[in-house]
This record gives structure tokens, sequence and C-alpha cells, in this order.
């Protein structure tokens, strides 16, 4: 496996960007690396791990890109006319099938477009959804979208079900996942039009295990293996589960640390607060796979630390060798089959 990496995206590039591939080079033997951005930069970040740098050095191709895409700028129009970024030239790597997975932290707009315009969707997709795996309390679920496509037709949702279906199966195993709409009720006749059109199509459909709506409520149940939904429900149900973790653990450091007792129940209940902790970590998933490209796309944190780096790495390793975007192939080629 080959992994094209957008060294001078997010908010800790290069620094973080470097020292969590090379983290997860010396975890894991079965990929290697092409980095894209200032070469001499990059080069200066590598020396300063010169014993583990020595030893991957084999592994590791620098393509020089100067410029870089940020967030302030208009999505389409950087693609367009930074064709020497570091977004850019990681995204021309993976479309030319020099490297497997692309993976940045940068701008999610910038990625979505350049994704869309340079690798180019499956022949059949409508639309690609970005879709983060989050905790439950019963294992991991996908939300998707969660922010690719603020506007959506029920066949866009259709088609989130099934890739979400090939991702869950393929990278984690889950036979016949569970799929959830969200819904402002579980009963069948609840939502508005999209949900409602959509509940039916995907009633309908025989390749995927649909269970019914969702509420917003239930997303982290452990009830649903997939919940799929219009990517402006999905962005603002991640950023309100991202508040309310932040502002809980906050709450509670607070109030274990507001007198000697509850000190003495906050140090003798240690390892399972850092246990919580660690389950509702965005940087032990990495980031979100944007599904419905031809190749890999993975969209890790904008504040993506080395962690969160080293992860989002073991996640594209997955995602390719669980044949996650062949499998979206065979679900489109035969609904495709189907319609004829």
């Amino acid at each position: 496996m080959k992994f094209a990496i957008d060294a001078f995206g997010g908010d800790n590039s290069p620094g973080a960007i470097i020292e969590g591939t090379l983290q997860a080079m010396s975890r894991y033997d079965d990929f290697s690396i092409i980095f894209t951005g200032d070469a001499a930069l990059i080069q200066n970040e590598l020396s300063k791990y010169e014993s583990d740098y020595t030893g991957l050095k084999h592994r590791i191709k620098i393509v020089h890109a100067p410029d870089i895409i940020t967030c302030d700028e208009q999505p389409t129009i950087a693609i367009k006319h930074k064709k020497e970024s570091s977004l850019v030239k990681a995204l021309q790597i993976v479309a030319n099938g020099e490297a497997d997975c692309f993976i940045s932290a940068g701008s999610s707009g910038a990625i979505l477009a350049g994704a869309t315009l340079i690798v180019k969707r499956i022949r059949g997709i409508l639309r690609p959804a970005l879709a983060p795996v989050m905790p439950s309390l019963k294992g991991p679920v996908m939300l998707i979208d969660c922010g690719a496509n603020a506007d959506c037709k029920p066949e866009y949702l259709v088609q989130f079900a099934k890739m979400g279906t090939a991702y869950m199966n393929g990278v984690l195993g889950i036979s016949a996942p569970r799929i959830g709409i969200i819904s402002n009720g579980t009963e069948e006749g609840k939502g508005n039009e999209l949900t409602k059109a959509s509940y039916a199509l995907l009633k309908a459909e025989e390749d995927i295990n649909f269970i019914g709506n969702c509420e917003a409520r239930e997303v982290m149940s452990g009830d649903y293996d997939v919940v799929v939904c219009d990517g402006f429900v999905g962005n603002a149900i991640l950023k309100s589960m991202e508040g309310t973790i932040s502002t809980l653990l906050t709450m509670l450091k607070a109030e274990l640390m507001g007198s000697t007792l509850s000190k003495l129940g906050a140090a003798m209940s240690k390892s399972a607060f850092k246990s919580l902790k660690a389950k509702m970590d965005y940087k032990e998933y990495g980031g979100a796979p944007l599904l419905g490209i031809r190749s890999g796309i993975i969209k890790a944190h904008g504040n993506s630390d080395a962690k969160a780096i080293a992860s989002a790495i073991n996640q594209a390793r997955m995602l390719i060798n669980g044949n996650v975007v062949g499998q979206i192939e065979d679900f489109v080629e035969k609904s495709m089959q189907t319609s004829e």
C-alpha cells in the first residue's frame, strides 16, 4: 500500500503530520508514504527524528509542493488555481494511481472539491459523503453524511446507506450492519418529506439491513451500526455531540476537584475515567472517510496531533485492506443492473 499525505494540511502541520506518520510507520510495515509540501521544510522535520527516519527512509518519498490551501479560501477556486499546493499534489498522485489513499487534515471544503474534481466519483455514485465512525454503548457507529451535502434527495440517502454498509463490513467486519435514518420519532410516518421518502426507498432495498427511524438521542445507543441523514443534519449532530462531550468532561473534572472527598473518589476511579476519555477521543479514530470516491480519502480533524494522524493512517490501512471502494462499486453495479 502507498499513501499520499498532505504534509501541510491542518493547524499543527507539518510537525504533527510528520511525527504521526513516523509513529504509524514504526507500528506497521505494510505501507509506504508520499509526502507533499515544501520539500525543505518536510526534510527539516524528518531530521528531528533522525534515528527513526533512518530506518524508514526507504519507505518515504517527498514531492515538492510550495503552496498551501487554507480554510479561508473558496474551495473550488483554490483547487483550480493552486495546482502546486500540497493538497492538490497529493490528490493528483492518488488520481494517477501512484497511491491508494489520500490523507489530509486540511480544509474540508477543499478536500471534498478536490476529491470530486481530481480523483472523481465512483461511476454511478450521485454524491460522495463524509462518514465519521464514533463510539456507542455497544461498539462503533457511523454517521453519514456529516457535511458534504447540505441538501439531499432520497436517492442520495439510499447510496449513503450502501456505502456505510460497505465500510462497516469491510473495515470493521460487521455482517449486515443495522441501518437507521435520522428522524424526529421512531414511527414509520415520522419525519420531514426527505425522511419519509427516503424511509420508503430504504425499506424496499434488499441488500441492506434497514431497521427504521433513529432519533438523534439514539445515535450512540448501540442499536444502530450506520445512521444516515443529509449533511446539514449530520454535521449539526456531530458538532452537538463534540460540544456536549467536551462540556460534560469539563464539568465532571470541576466537580471531582471541588472537595477533598471528591478528589479521593476521583483518584480511586482514575482508571475508569481514563478509559472513558479514550473511548470518546476523536484521536482514537483518526478521521472521517469520504466515501463514494474512486480511491481512499481520509479527512483528519483540523487540529489533529501526532496521535490522531497515526490513527488516520491506520484507518487508511483498514479501508484499503477491506476493499471498501471495490465493495461500493459492486453495490452500485448491482443497483444499476436491477434498474435496467
